[in-house]
């Protein structure tokens, strides 16, 4: 039994329009909690807190810091009452872990194709911010990011500038600072 329809919502939702066809069921679970929305934006809030759970959960977990600051980024970017943004923030990260090997890839490309060069920037940089939020940033949350900048199509350029503003956090740096 899959997941939805263990949740009671419909497996294969149905729409005319094109964009709702290709979301993935993560994306529907996630926006449909944000029903109040115009569905193109629910869809964007979904990918987009999925995203973050991604980097969140690099290191097989998601520490309280780091799901603080998800939370905190989808209220405020999002424009989402506290409550709508702890509901979107669990969702996604209990999407992320049960589907992340699945549905990583999907939804980036899904976030790719709704969004501007200048808003999946953006996106990178909230990862660094949740990646950043205990004030370490692991190799392993370091090559996320660096998978889901090549997922969304920004070049290393584009990455290794939104990682300059993060490098005080970079474990491999301390590292090297230390010796």
């Amino acid at each position: 039994m899959s997941l939805l329809k263990y949740l009671g919502l419909p497996a294969g939702v149905t729409s005319s329009s094109s964009a709702q066809s290709e979301d993935t069921d993560t994306m529907r679970r996630i926006a449909s909690e944000l029903d109040a929305l115009p569905e193109d934006r629910a869809s964007h809030l979904a990918a987009f807190a999925y995203i973050l759970g991604r980097i969140a959960h690099a290191d097989s977990e998601f520490s309280e810091t780091e799901t603080r600051k998800m939370k905190e980024i989808v209220r405020d970017l999002g424009h989402l009452p506290e409550s709508q943004a702890v509901l979107v923030v669990e969702i996604a990260k209990s999407q992320v872990q049960l589907f992340g090997g699945t549905e990583n890839f999907l939804v980036t490309r899904r976030f790719k194709e709704m969004t501007t060069r200048q808003q999946r920037t953006e996106l990178m940089d909230c990862l660094f911010a949740v990646s950043a939020a205990d004030d370490s940033i692991s190799a392993l949350e370091e090559g996320q990011a660096g998978q889901i900048a090549k997922e969304l199509g920004l070049t290393h350029d584009e990455f290794v500038n939104v990682r300059l503003t993060y490098r005080k956090h970079l474990e491999a740096l301390k590292q090297l600072r230390n010796r």
